[in-house]
């Protein structure tokens, strides 16, 4: 993942992080990374892991990629321990993400730093996370709760210490369907930027109004996090195929649901600016 953030940083524009559970979510977002010659990224992680397993979600990914001409990488987010990390690395995720930003500083530094010494012999990413995202709708994901802002300072000597490749930052952002336009701390995102050498992550994409994700990614952010709109998009198909038919059979209603997704994941390639870039 670190190629693709880096290109992406460097050119400016970001690379989408969309959210598979599935064989089916991952060709969706292949098939429309393919049609707009884009880079992305695929992620799954505790919330997904009910469905696959990191083994069986590698196997997948694996074999599902090599049917599409894209530059892609498989990344583990929010993982909650050192085991799923190990899990993920044996799987062959290419990217990797240790959630401890709800716990003391040292302890999160110090755990970012084992993470690190497993990755980087295998040529893995290594994504942490500074500052407490939180949570604005009823989806569950584990350690959000209020949201602490990222310190530009304590960021700088988080990534000297620990050596990962990127840092996802609270900067007014938060996990779910924004019920209000969120407000970014674009002037605390500057000075992140200016402090941090690593690209920038954004979490909580769903719904931030595309001049503002512009503006992020004039200041460092390289990878944006979607997931909640992916849900919405296909739990609304699922209500709209109900409310016609009681009788579904569910292989396909799953398979019309899956198809909600493409408008979704052009929408992001775009905005995001990754279309072409692949």
């Amino acid at each position: 993942m670190s190629d693709l953030l880096q290109h992406a940083a460097a050119e400016g524009y970001a690379v989408p992080s969309f959210c598979v559970w599935n064989a089916e979510t991952m060709v969706a977002v292949l098939q429309s990374a393919e049609k707009l010659r884009a880079p992305v990224i695929m992620m799954s992680g505790p919330g997904e892991f009910v469905c696959l397993k990191p083994d069986d979600m590698g196997t997948v990914a694996k074999t599902v990629a090599r049917r599409f001409e894209v530059r892609a990488a498989l990344h583990l987010d929010h993982g909650n321990s050192l085991e799923m990390v190990e899990a993920c690395l044996a799987a062959g995720f290419t990217s990797v993400m240790l959630d401890y930003s709800t716990r003391p500083f040292q302890e999160n530094a110090e755990a970012m730093r084992r993470v690190v010494a497993m990755a980087r012999p295998l040529n893995v990413t290594v994504e942490g996370e500074l500052g407490v995202i939180g949570q604005v709708d009823q989806v569950s994901v584990e350690g959000a709760g209020a949201s602490t802002l990222t310190d530009p300072e304590v960021a700088a000597s988080f990534v000297k210490r620990t050596g990962i490749d990127a840092l996802a930052v609270s900067v007014g952002n938060a996990h779910g369907m924004y019920t209000s336009l969120p407000h970014l701390d674009f002037d605390r995102l500057a000075k992140i930027h200016a402090a941090v050498p690593v690209p920038l992550v954004l979490h909580g994409g769903s719904g931030t109004p595309g001049g503002d994700l512009q503006r992020a990614t004039s200041l460092g952010i390289a990878k944006v996090n979607v997931a909640s709109e992916l849900i919405y998009a296909i739990r609304q198909s699922l209500l709209d195929q109900w409310e016609a038919c009681e009788n579904l059979w569910v292989p396909l209603a799953q398979a019309v649901s899956i198809k909600a997704l493409a408008p979704v994941l052009e929408k992001w390639l775009h905005l995001t600016g990754a279309a072409g870039r692949g």
